[in-house]
């Protein structure tokens, strides 16, 4: 395959004498417009934003004159022309670019100002297709990719937080920019139409209901860089991908320190937990370490409810992660402070609870205005060694289930309703997970076990100690219902369960020793239900 070369070395330092700016967001373009117009540069622009520089009584020229063609066909061509991306590609350094640009009258650009029609907003609030496909930008791309790389003569901006360091390598040099800078910005400039470029073909896969297009790209766009990422010597950033479910990445840090790797890991982990419990049903919590519950549960009032999750747990739940699916009240607020703990996490936070919580500066508050919709539709995706692994959302709920009674006795009403509870606790455990649920509130649970049988163990552990710590005569699985997020390939991890005092179990069901785990139920008067539905979560 013939590889294109051109081994022309690109100067250090590039004149700016003649600019192209055309943008949708106009944040700070008129000071920069100004700016450059006081240093001699000639002003290009297009549609609203040549309105807008005129308007500030600047002299810019309008692109249809250097083309020679009108905008046409609602503004969908006015930069697509050889004497705009001529300007910008042309090699100053090359005879024959050189000669080109003469025979055709093509005038070098050396900055380019672009950024891009809203894609990623009219999507967010749910635009309909012929306006999301109208907000799909063309020539914004197109000017974006030749400026770049072009890059060796012309720079080119997308940020309007940029503005400010391009008028200040101006000033150091004499109104030149530096190779190095017009380097970064170039990479900045692809990275970001490749962003766009992912959002709008995961949107056309989405809507298309394609679930597995050929090629998938994720994109994102720069929230915060980290001091560090799980362990202290990994690198780490938080990106955005724009997709507006309310959680970490949306939510306003009202107080404390900046996030951490593991806290946006944990957070996001609470929240979703938190959101399986509708908060007109009742107030629930949900408190998380390393990404798994030590306690959920639901109450009268919400500090009801954090005092019960606390209370399956109370060591582990030291510096953990906090999430509510209402509002923090003061009452709770005073409740949370007691304890170590590293971020809280709620739909809304009232003035008398802000005010509590400062006594704790390095404490995180976060507001995230709303609760994710645990039945939306959406993607996860992860990284393997060369590749990505891409699934949709588990948003499968217990309650649209239909739950198939496989043992001789049915549940009673508040066994069914502690099974639901453990299950959907259970879809945010890591497997093996099994948890035990009693009343509205988990009685232990048994997380990323190879074995179903230790998991089971493991949560029966856990609710012994926490029955000690609370002075009970019996650990809270003593009359509970228990949830395996995945079926019971053997009768061993029922017995372990039955062991720890559970009176009915729910599971998916789907082994091929389902009959000798219903026999074992039957044979201990245990009430079992089927859901059908798996939800291992690793």
């Amino acid at each position: 395959m013939a590889v294109i070369s051109k081994k022309i070395p690109a100067p250090d330092k590039v004149e700016i004498k003649t600019a192209l700016i055309s943008v949708f967001d106009k944040t700070g373009i008129v000071d920069l417009a100004h700016a450059l117009s006081a240093r001699g540069v000639r002003l290009l622009s297009t549609g609203g934003t040549f309105k807008a520089i005129t308007a500030a009584g600047l002299a810019v020229t309008d692109v249809s004159q250097i083309t020679g063609f009108p905008e046409i066909m609602d503004g969908r061509v006015k930069t697509l022309h050889p004497t705009v991306h001529g300007g910008l590609l042309a090699i100053r350094d090359d005879s024959e670019h050189q000669d080109a640009m003469k025979q055709h009258g093509i005038e070098g650009i050396d900055l380019a100002v672009i950024n891009l029609y809203p894609f990623e907003e009219v999507r967010a609030a749910g635009g309909d297709y012929p306006t999301t496909v109208e907000n799909i930008d063309i020539g914004g791309p197109a000017m974006i990719r030749a400026s770049a790389k072009n890059h060796a003569y012309v720079t080119i901006l997308t940020d309007p937080a940029d503005y400010a360091e391009l008028l200040e390598q101006l000033s150091a040099d004499d109104g030149k920019t530096a190779y190095a800078f017009r380097q970064r910005m170039a990479a900045k400039a692809y990275a970001r139409t490749a962003a766009y470029d992912a959002m709008i073909s995961n949107w056309f896969a989405e809507a298309l209901s394609i679930d597995t297009p050929r090629h998938r790209v994720i994109g994102g766009a720069l929230k915060e860089e980290m001091r560090y990422g799980e362990n202290p010597h990994q690198k780490a950033a938080f990106y955005v991908t724009g997709e507006r479910r309310p959680g970490v990445s949306t939510a306003a840090l009202l107080q404390g320190k900046q996030l951490s790797y593991n806290n946006i890991n944990d957070t996001d982990a609470a929240y979703e937990l938190v959101a399986e419990f509708l908060p007109e049903k009742a107030p629930a919590c949900a408190i998380i370490k390393h990404a798994n519950p030590c306690g959920v549960a639901t109450g009268s009032t919400l500090v009801e409810a954090y005092r019960r999750a606390l209370a399956c747990d109370s060591v582990s739940a030291f510096g953990g992660i906090i999430a509510l699916n209402r509002t923090l009240d003061a009452e709770t607020a005073e409740e949370i402070v007691k304890l170590f703990t590293e971020v809280i996490i709620a739909p809304d936070v009232t003035e008398e609870a802000k005010a509590i919580v400062a006594r704790k500066p390095n404490l995180r508050l976060l507001s995230a205005g709303g609760l994710p919709d645990p039945r939306a539709a959406g993607l996860t995706a992860k990284t393997v060694s060369g590749g990505l692994l891409v699934q949709s959302r588990d948003n499968g709920m217990v309650e649209d289930l239909e739950l198939k009674v496989v043992t001789r006795r049915a549940p009673t009403a508040q066994e069914l309703d502690d099974m639901k509870f453990a299950f959907k606790v259970g879809k945010h455990v890591k497997s093996n997970a099994v948890v035990y649920a009693k009343d509205g509130q988990t009685a232990g649970i048994g997380a990323g076990q190879m074995s179903r049988v230790d998991s089971a163990r493991i949560a029966a552990l856990k609710a012994e100690e926490a029955a000690k710590a609370l002075g009970l005569a019996v650990p809270m699985t003593h009359g509970s219902a228990v949830a395996s997020e995945a079926f019971l390939p053997f009768a061993d991890g029922l017995l372990s369960m039955i062991a720890a005092g559970a009176t009915a179990v729910i599971q998916p069901g789907g082994s091929m020793r389902d009959q000798e785990v219903i026999d074992a139920a039957n044979e201990h008067g245990i009430a079992m239900v089927f859901t059908g539905m798996r939800h291992f979560r690793h």
